[in-house]
């Protein structure tokens, strides 16, 4: 009896120490925080401006491009198992702040406009492996709605005050998520997520200025790169 006892307890610290015991099975529900840098493949259609003084701003803004940087941002997300491998991904991030930088013919205009995107996305995943694995690789497919908040212009550019000094304006819209990654787990509780996301993002931007009207299509089309630590429920 002494024996199968001690036999009872070394198996059970040998389950508690594997790095991959029990993880990610069905029915379990994860919580991550972590950092995304999401960075922008932004590209700008053509600058449509209509109204008394459109004949200068379209010669003005012809061939315009746009450029953002990268920008870092706190990651928080909920995963759940409704199998040993198929699972649901919600995550939402602090709203990043994107500076829109404006190249046009005769010269550069940084941070023309800034907004704070907010892009809460759900997505399907497929696990790798079993879970007890130590890492577990996946592939997500999923959706999110991107919306803009706060966004402002440059009033110190004459140029933008002009074309946008009214009012700026950004419209919502629906992209799907392409997602890659891995789960380390660290042990039966704690676990490292690492992905990285593709998301073909597109907004009509609305620029109410003096005397004229300008649209133009921004092209987003972030990767997103996330690293997160996640707690098992």
């Amino acid at each position: 009896m002494q024996i199968l006892t001690r036999s009872l307890v070394a198996c059970s610290a040998l389950l508690l120490a594997s790095p991959g015991a029990f993880a990610q099975k069905a029915g379990d529900t994860i919580l991550g925080l972590g950092v995304a840098v999401i960075a922008p493949r932004e590209s700008l259609g053509p600058v449509t401006s209509t109204g008394p003084a459109a004949p200068a701003f379209n010669a003005a803004t012809a061939g315009a491009t746009a450029s953002i940087d990268p920008v870092a941002t706190v990651s928080l997300s909920v995963l759940h198992m409704f199998t040993d491998h198929v699972a649901a991904e919600l995550t939402l991030g602090v709203p990043p702040r994107l500076d829109v930088d404006v190249q046009l013919r005769s010269g550069n205009h940084p941070r023309a406009v800034s907004v704070k995107e907010l892009t809460p996305a759900l997505v399907a995943k497929y696990l790798f492996y079993t879970p007890g694995d130590t890492v577990r690789p996946y592939l997500g497919l999923g959706v999110t709605h991107a919306s803009f908040r706060d966004v402002k212009i440059n009033p110190s550019d004459p140029l933008v005050g002009r074309l946008a000094g009214t009012s700026v304006s950004l419209s919502s819209s629906w992209a799907p998520v392409y997602n890659a990654g891995l789960i380390y787990n660290i042990n039966e509780r704690l676990s490292i997520n690492a992905s990285v996301s593709y998301i073909p993002l597109k907004t009509n931007a609305t620029f109410v200025g003096t005397g004229t009207t300008s649209t133009t299509r921004l092209k987003l089309n972030p990767v997103d790169y996330v690293v997160r630590l996640g707690y098992k429920f």
